[in-house]
């Protein structure tokens, strides 16, 4: 992912509810050839805030935060680890990002983009899980777009 500079003294916008912060997540990702799904659920019924998959059949996954209270209640992003690789913090400006984790990237993002602050380390997944995952990441595709069609008519 493109890594961008922040300066010390930018505005801080908001505040933004998580919606805002997926809605700029998933732009940006779609900006780098990602296909995003949201509320993607992994093999362990636990369901991941934003999941990409590029054309390399490589998995990106975003955990949105969009307070710090959040933050502090969630203990479960440690599980997404072997599902994804790479995962990201997403936030909005003005979040305290000392406090996330230094071995996870940070995404900043607002309703309409978002930009990296750090870089993801790259885990390579299982193959055998990525294999697994490829089918239910189509699947999921393939059943909300069917959902979406159907209401239409």
């Amino acid at each position: 992912m493109n890594k961008f500079e922040f300066e010390e003294d930018l505005p801080v916008l908001g505040p933004f509810a998580a919606d805002d912060i997926v809605r700029g997540v998933c732009r940006y990702l779609r900006n780098l050839g990602y296909s995003p799904l949201t509320e993607f659920k992994l093999k362990t019924n636990r369901r991941v805030d934003v999941i990409g998959l590029d054309k390399g059949g490589r998995f990106v996954i975003v955990e949105v935060k969009s307070s710090v209270a959040d933050y502090k209640t969630d203990s479960k992003w440690p599980e997404y680890l072997p599902f994804g690789d790479q995962l990201y913090f997403a936030v909005a400006n003005g979040f305290p990002v000392e406090i996330l984790p230094e071995d996870c990237g940070i995404i900043i993002a607002d309703p309409y983009n978002a930009a990296v602050l750090r870089e993801a380390p790259v885990i390579t997944m299982n193959a055998a899980r990525r294999k697994t995952q490829h089918v239910r990441f189509a699947k999921t595709a393939a059943d909300r777009l069917h959902q979406t069609r159907d209401l239409q008519i």
